[in-house]
């Protein structure tokens, strides 16, 4: 019947549901292997296509159950981190939050693969639309969930799988929106191309063959260098975790230790991570008497995090510090983690675990300063810690004229875990993405100067006192993905739901297929001999 899907085109592969389940919980872990600490980045699209494979012929219910066991199979092990030094149960609160999104998310994929080839009947028809809705579907759901509640988390993306892939170059093209995008339309691709019938293996893979093909021949975005500048990031290796025991400025002279052997060799400034001075400068006269030493010996501005307190309110700060000037320009993090360094709703929540809700005596306040500094006529983006993760931030001061990425971190809370690459992977496609140098400087890694196109120009190992001084490329290029800002996004978003939208208008659900075929009148042939009888009756009267 050429292209046209048939009836017995429909019968669709299912797995029993138990069968499902275990494929899906297998399928998270496959996902997760894909990010960093093990960055086997071919492993997060294969991922993708068994949790697809697990929602074939699912309906709603079990389709949420297989989603909620493939969300929270991958999250869990994302994310153990947490357990280091805050316990299990905001790992498990947050893990089982996510999964919901994931759950909700794949719930949805599951309607499009299982209605939309009746959508879309014809084989280009299914091979075009279902997977670019799928994938939509899932863009969608990553971008809700970054952004909300409590501002979202900005975790666990496809795309940050991809940050030493060969894909990785696309990011500066379309986003990280974009790159999750592509990413899971090529696992919905190679899913859809399995179920084709009547198609040889030969044809299948070279579809999918010229699909990657077509990805990877995409050119990197030219980015053109406006300038240079010379920068000391300095790693202090110091614990400056939440519960960390030290005594009131051991934090700051840890850094001021790692960075005095520098002096005599000339930068342009000098950059601390977030937290590199446990001592308020702006309220303690000692602090500011050893940034004034700093700054002086080095003959640079320093640029430092600590926390400060104003008008009775406590803020996660970046400060521009100049030798006998003090603060010439201040930054306040504009995304603190909720549960972290604020308790949203504390009242509503302490009941839940009033101990550890108590954990967190102070809340950190929203920064509204613009996150880019100028020193001395270079303008610097300022992320602190998690504003890395956040789109918007980075659209943000690239807007401002940002030519360089400073992004202050404190991972001291996460040990030798998987936190530190995880972060600094989102750091390095920011790097592409922005066409910026970024300098990701932890207090005890993993810190890393990254090139406009993804490499490392310089690194520290974790939890040892160092610095990296290097010259790198300052840039004014605006990439596509930079020029587009959150368009891509509310693009490929939309196309996904628009699909869902027409599966479930206009492709019945396969239960209500099969009824309204197994009801159907069947239409009796007519024998050739009584046709002609008729027709001469006919001619006759």
């Amino acid at each position: 019947m050429n292209n046209v899907e048939t009836a017995r085109d429909r019968e669709e592969f299912r797995l029993p549901l138990p069968a499902a389940v275990v494929l899906a919980a297998a399928a998270g872990a496959i996902l997760d292997g894909g990010f960093p600490d093990r960055s086997w980045w071919v492993l997060a699209p294969i991922g993708v296509v068994l949790m697809f494979l697990a929602l074939l012929g699912r309906r709603p219910a079990p389709a949420l159950l297989v989603g909620m066991v493939a969300g929270l199979s991958f999250w869990l092990i994302h994310i153990s981190w947490i357990t280091l030094y805050l316990g299990p149960v905001p790992w498990l609160a947050l893990g089982g939050l996510e999964a919901i999104f994931f759950g909700v998310g794949l719930w949805l994929v599951a309607v499009v693969l299982n209605r939309g080839p009746r959508a879309w009947p014809t084989r280009w028809g299914r091979l075009g639309m279902v997977p670019l809705v799928v994938a939509g579907l899932w863009t969608a759901r990553e971008a809700i969930s970054a952004v909300w509640p409590y501002g979202g988390f900005a975790w666990g993306r496809v795309a940050i799988s991809q940050s030493e892939s060969p894909f990785a170059g696309l990011v500066a093209w379309v986003g990280m929106s974009g790159l999750s995008f592509l990413m899971v339309w090529l696992s919905a691709l190679a899913l859809q191309l399995l179920r084709e019938v009547g198609w040889g293996v030969l044809a299948r893979l070279t579809v999918l063959t010229a699909s990657v093909a077509l990805l990877l021949v995409v050119p990197a975005v030219s980015i053109a260098q406006s300038g240079e500048t010379r920068i000391a990031a300095v790693q202090g290796a110091s614990d400056a975790g939440l519960f960390a025991q030290y005594s009131p400025g051991q934090i700051l002279s840890d850094h001021t230790s790692a960075t005095l052997p520098l002096v005599g060799d000339p930068v342009d400034f000098v950059v601390w991570p977030e937290n590199g001075s446990d001592i308020d400068p702006t309220r303690s006269q000692d602090a500011a008497h050893v940034l004034d030493y700093v700054s002086r010996a080095m003959m640079a501005p320093l640029i430092t995090g600590t926390i400060t307190y104003r008008d009775g309110k406590y803020y996660n700060t970046s400060l521009l510090w100049k030798a006998g000037e003090g603060v010439t320009a201040l930054y306040d993090k504009v995304h603190p983690v909720p549960f972290a360094e604020y308790m949203p709703d504390r009242a509503f929540w302490r009941p839940f675990a009033p101990e550890l809700i108590d954990l967190i005596s102070r809340d950190y306040q929203l920064g509204t300063q613009p996150n880019v500094f100028d020193v001395n006529g270079i303008l610097a983006g300022i992320a602190i810690c998690f504003d890395i993760a956040d789109d918007q931030l980075v659209h943000q001061m690239i807007d401002s004229g940002a030519t360089v990425i400073l992004a202050q971190t404190n991972n001291a809370d996460f040990g030798h875990t998987d936190e530190s690459v995880q972060q600094l992977a989102i750091a390095r496609l920011r790097a592409i993405e922005a066409g910026r140098t970024v300098v990701n400087i932890s207090t005890v890694g993993s810190s890393a100067i990254i090139a406009p196109d993804g490499h490392t120009i310089d690194s520290l190992p974790t939890w040892v006192p160092g610095s990296m001084v290097q010259t790198v490329p300052l840039s004014t290029t605006v990439t596509p993905a930079m020029a587009a800002g959150r368009g891509i996004e509310w693009l490929v978003s939309g196309l996904g739901l628009a699909g869902l939208v027409f599966c479930l208008v206009f492709a019945p659900s396969a239960r209500r297929d099969a009824r309204r075929r197994a009801t159907a009148v069947p239409v009796r042939p007519v024998h050739p001999v009584n046709a002609e009888r008729t027709r001469q009756n006919r001619v006759r009267a």
